[in-house]
Parts: structure tokens; sequence; C-alpha cells
């Protein structure tokens, strides 16, 4: 693994000119929270935005591959360490620990403190600089990495989360504990996202529930939390994200490319509200 450096942390410098930080969180694993992330994080860079994205899934560092951005050299500056930026024009930048790896099929085998420790670190020492919205896609669940990273951004403004779900029961049962951490918390709820909402077909576009529907919608409501829309399973999407390409600029005529756009705009507002 590239050797961590140790460097003072410096308060809220490394996060003084990032605008709004939002989690993302899901109860449970599997319900595309990474391919959440990602999509939000394109669509905000399409709306003008320059985006920052703090991937903290330690064992499961998915997002360097979603963007397409290899495994570069992480480098440093005064500040810290220099994300890495997916465009000339660096507007979407990412921190992971995918990029510390010297092998990309290594396993991340560490105990509690560790992860603790590294989390400190990625809140601290990566040198944004000026960025109108830091997603930070957070594991499964509600341990250790979430409670570190909530501590770690004390001395900054968390402007809120938002939940990933899938329609089905057993997701959105865990996604409601999700909804409790952030109560206990103070985490404000930016709002519930229903992903694997239908399934579009490739050759019709028509959208059919292979799963269910209408679930994370439901959560929102008994919750009282906000619900900021649904996003199908759409072969295209997932075919963008294998392979590493922006589904946002290549297909912008079709419906789920209207569902993230339209999400990302009403959470964006409700930033800017907030």
């Amino acid at each position: 693994m590239t050797q961590i450096p140790n460097m003072e942390q410096n308060n809220d410098g490394n996060l003084s000119q990032v605008r709004h930080v939002v989690l993302v969180l899901s109860g449970k694993g599997g319900v595309g929270k990474s391919t959440i992330t990602t999509e939000l994080a394109l669509a905000l860079r399409h709306a003008g935005k320059k985006v920052g994205i703090l991937d903290v899934d330690l064992c499961g560092p998915s997002i360097p591959r979603m963007l397409n951005v290899g495994r570069p050299d992480v480098h440093q500056c005064d500040s810290g360490w220099v994300p890495v930026y997916t465009d000339a024009q660096k507007s979407l930048a990412l921190m992971s620990i995918g990029f510390l790896l010297e092998d990309p099929d290594e396993a991340v085998v560490w105990r509690g403190p560790k992860k603790t420790a590294m989390i400190a670190q990625f809140v601290s020492d990566v040198a944004w600089g000026e960025l109108d919205v830091l997603l930070v896609d957070t594991p499964p669940g509600t341990s250790d990495e979430h409670l570190a990273v909530l501590e770690n951004l004390k001395k900054h403004r968390v402007d809120g989360a938002v939940l990933v779900t899938t329609p089905q029961a057993v997701s959105t049962g865990d996604v409601r504990r999700e909804i409790t951490f952030c109560k206990k918390t103070g985490v404000r709820i930016l709002g519930v996202i229903e992903n694997m909402s239908g399934f579009v077909c490739p050759h019709c576009s028509e959208c059919s529930n292979i799963f269910s529907k209408g679930g994370g919608e439901e959560l929102a409501k008994l919750t009282g939390s906000p619900f900021l829309g649904s996003v199908p399973l759409d072969p295209l999407l997932s075919t963008s994200i294998e392979e590493g390409k922006d589904f946002i600029q290549s297909f912008p005529d079709s419906a789920t490319f209207s569902a993230i756009s339209s999400i990302s705009q009403t959470l964006l507002n409700s930033l800017q509200t907030a």
C-alpha cells in the first residue's frame, strides 16, 4: 500500500472551500449506492457544478472503475493528498482507498481503529480545493466507518444524507434503520432514492416491475422523509458503469437519464435552500 503521510490535521482547512457535503448511505449492500453516487456526481458536473467524491467504502472501492480513472499515483502537495481528477477541466475529483493499494486484488483486512484512522486522514488530508458538492460514498450499515466520517466532519457542516434503497421490503427495512441512525446522530435526511425500480427493456424501452415498485416512496412517506425519485434497472446504465463511460453524456434521451437528472436537480435545490 502507498505510504500514508503523517500530516497535522488542519481543522476545516481542506474543506473550507467545499460548499456542501452530502453523505450517501444504504442500510445494506447491493442496492447500487456507489452507482447512484457516481451518476449523481456526473449529473451535477453536467449541470455546471464542481463535484468531489470521497469513497470511504474501504473494503469495496468500486468508484475508480466506474469513472474509468484506472490506478493513478496519488500525489501530495503542501496541504495533503491531491485528489484524482476525471476530466481535464478538473470539475470532478475523486479520492479512494483503491488508489493506495499496490495490488487491485488486495483485500483490506483492517480492524476498526485502522479504518477510523484512514477515514480521518481522508477527511482532513485531501486538498479538494473549491467544490460545489462533496459526495461521501459510505459502506453499507451503521458502523465504525459512518461514525468516523461524522466525527471527523464535526468541524465542517454536513448538509445531510441521501439514502439509497431498492423497492423490496427486505431492503426498505434495513434503510428504515439507517433513517433511525440519521436521527440519532443529528444528520438531516435530504431524501430517499429508490434504485432498481423496474426494468427498462433494451428493445422497446418499456419499463417492467421485476422486483416491485414504490417501496422507497412508501418508506419516505412513513418516516416523513423527502422522496427524491426512482431509478430503473437499465442495461445501458449497467454497461456504462461496467465500462467506465459517462452515461449522462452518452444517453441523454433515455428515461433513466431523465430520472437521474431530476433527482440531482431536486437535491441541488434542497442544498441551495437549506
